[in-house]
């Protein structure tokens, strides 16, 4: 008995003193791949944070990022749990078909969002659109517990709707994705609709901006990748639901892209890539439409219409974009997550006869993104 209970001691002081060597030995990773975040750095000792428990909580978030092996540990706690009945996993609901984000009717509205599109539109000339788009969960809310459930993505938006001027054309792109639900709109493992979803509103959005949308049946889609995991997937590390595609739709007989051009926070300019393929190599897959992120993106095409249009998008519009190429002589894209000041410091608005601006819901209650948002 003594014997044994020796042994016992011994295997746990191994596994310990193992776990530790492991997580000093990853102390020098800065970023996890598969999770596509930072880690937490290891902590710096003062008075300060000792004296009021910060180093204690950095060095438990330091520890726990860097634990040997933890995307492995992860996965299998996250398969486990599903086995055992437990459908949610760091706020990420595990259904049979689709990852869905748990949190979405919690959100908190910016309140400074609606002055901030009105003092957009006042007084400029051109016309001003406004496509707010659900994310996968407010499209798919049915599959989720009862208990989960409050306001609807589809009230949210309308709240927003409801406390702009007559000045911003409002497009209802919750209902034209709803109605669809039964299609692939949604990718399975992301937040985000895909392109085909993309298409859909498209249809309408185009049409509001005076021309008549490419049908369906020019389009040749080319499947470029058929193992994308999305930002569901990163939080849970779960490969029990299908992976998803990435779709590029072209338009043979349709007009081409000149050039593309990057603008950085310093103003320098850089010919870029619209798809950039490298990305189907890294984790961060989706990046493949429109490349890394930059504040801006000046797009020109062989359409001879003379017609410029301003997007202000978040990554929603990535796979958007791609269709409003068939209908614009020149597109400026601005992304106020990724600026520094505020949209009058990249572009100037009054260059541009129509302005559309389409964003994700989940940037409804960004404080950063409205404010760029202003002339």
């Amino acid at each position: 008995m003594k014997e044994y209970k020796i042994i016992t001691a011994a295997a746990v002081l191994a596994f310990a003193a193992v776990m530790a060597f492991g997580t000093f030995l990853s102390r020098g990773k800065k970023s996890s791949a598969e999770e596509t975040r930072s880690l937490a750095e290891f902590p710096k000792a003062d008075f300060q944070t000792m004296y009021n428990g910060d180093f204690s909580k950095q060095m438990n978030d330091h520890f726990t990022d860097h634990f040997p092996l933890r995307s492995k540990w992860m996965s299998i706690e996250t398969k486990l749990r599903s086995a055992l009945g437990e459908s949610i996993s760091d706020g990420v609901y595990i259904g049979s078909e689709r990852l869905l984000d748990c949190g979405f009717s919690e959100r908190v509205p910016d309140p400074t969002a609606a002055d901030r599109l009105n003092a957009f539109v006042s007084g400029y000339d051109g016309t001003a659109y406004l496509a707010v788009i659900p994310s996968s969960s407010g499209v798919y809310d049915d599959e989720l517990p009862y208990y989960l459930l409050g306001d609807t993505e589809g009230q949210q938006i309308n709240r927003l709707y409801d406390s702009l001027s007559g000045g911003i054309r409002k497009i209802d792109a919750y209902n034209i994705l709803k109605m669809l639900k039964d299609n692939y709109i949604y990718y399975r493992s992301d937040t985000k609709w895909t392109s085909y979803g993309a298409y859909c509103v498209y249809r309408t959005v185009i049409q509001k901006l005076g021309f008549q949308p490419i049908t369906y049946d020019k389009y040749t889609i080319r499947h470029v990748a058929d193992n994308f995991r999305g930002d569901l997937y990163n939080r849970t590390l779960y490969t029990g639901v299908r992976s998803d595609l990435l779709d590029i739709y072209e338009y043979p007989d349709g007009s081409q892209i000149l050039t593309c051009m990057s603008v950085d926070k310093d103003g320098h300019t850089e010919e870029c890539s619209f798809y950039d393929m490298d990305m189907l190599e890294t984790e961060d897959m989706y990046r493949m439409y429109l490349g890394e992120n930059v504040p801006v993106l000046e797009i020109e095409t062989d359409v001879n219409n003379q017609r410029k249009l301003l997007v202000i998008k978040d990554s929603y519009a990535d796979c958007f974009i791609p269709f409003l190429t068939q209908h614009f002589s020149r597109i400026t894209v601005v992304s106020p997550e990724d600026m520094e000041g505020v949209l009058s410091d990249y572009v100037d608005v009054s260059d541009y006869e129509q302005t559309l601006m389409l964003f994700g819901i989940e940037n409804i209650g960004n404080t950063d993104f409205f404010s760029g948002i202003s002339k």
